[in-house]
Formats: structure tokens, C-alpha cells, sequence
């Protein structure tokens, strides 16, 4: 082996040590998200790269939305991993008010195309204070 070729492999070697680092940091933070809030649902909007519908796996609980992202790298042919830097498994939560009062039986999730996951979840309709008095008959 030549001096050049071993300062290549050591070289490929700190970059892929150093490129999965670079993932499992990312893979610890939580994704980013917006939390609106509009007059009958709330929208959170997290950021989703690279990922696919079914990737993505959305739950509510305990008064959060939870989104689990677990990507795949495509495999290019003719190209070798060298800095394998994006991390794979994802994780997000968005914390809806203390007094929110959702239907999240009702709530639905949106991939767009640019890469950000949009989970709507409706707001509970409460009746209005006149609707419980009994109907007049004719």
C-alpha cells in the first residue's frame, strides 16, 4: 500500500466516523415545529426532509402530537458512502395548550412535496349555551 493510498483510506474512515456522528446528533434533536393555532383547529407543521409517506408515523397523546420519521438512503449506483451525515430516525413532538380541547380522532397529516409534515387537528365544536333548552312544540 502507498503512502497515497493509505492517506485515502484513513481519510474515508475519519469522514464516515465522523459523518454518522453528524447523524446521531441529529437523530437526538427533535424536529422543528410550528404550532398555529386558527379559529376551529390547530396546525402543526414540522419539518420532514427526505421523507416519504410511509416513513412517517403521527399519534396524539397526552395533549401532544408525536411524529416519528424513520427514513432510507437510496442507493446510487457507481457511488460509495463517505459521509454518511443525514440522521434516519426522526423524532418530533408539538404541545398543544394546557386547555386545548381537540378531536384528534379527527386529526389529519399532510406530506407536501417540500418537505414538511402538517398534522390539523380540529378543535372540539361546543354547543352553544341555548342549544340544551327544550324545543318548543307546535
Amino acid at each position: 500500500m502507498t503512502l497515497r493510498e493509505m492517506g485515502r483510506s484513513l481519510g474515508g474512515a475519519v469522514l464516515r466516523r465522523v459523518g454518522r456522528a453528524a447523524g446521531k446528533v441529529q437523530e437526538s434533536k427533535p424536529l422543528p415545529v410550528d404550532v398555529l393555532e386558527g379559529e376551529d383547529a390547530y396546525l402543526a407543521v414540522f419539518d420532514a426532509p427526505g421523507a416519504t409517506g410511509s416513513d412517517v408515523q403521527v399519534r396524539y397523546a397526552d395533549g401532544a402530537v408525536l411524529v416519528r420519521i424513520d427514513r432510507f438512503r437510496d442507493f446510487h449506483e457507481g457511488f460509495e458512502m463517505v459521509f454518511p451525515g443525514r440522521g434516519l430516525s426522526l423524532d418530533g413532538r408539538a404541545d398543544l395548550p394546557t386547555d386545548a380541547a381537540v378531536d384528534a380522532e379527527s386529526a389529519t397529516a399532510t406530506l407536501t412535496e417540500h418537505g414538511t409534515l402538517q398534522v390539523r387537528v380540529p378543535k372540539v365544536v361546543e354547543a352553544s349555551e341555548g342549544s340544551d333548552a327544550p324545543s318548543a312544540e307546535a
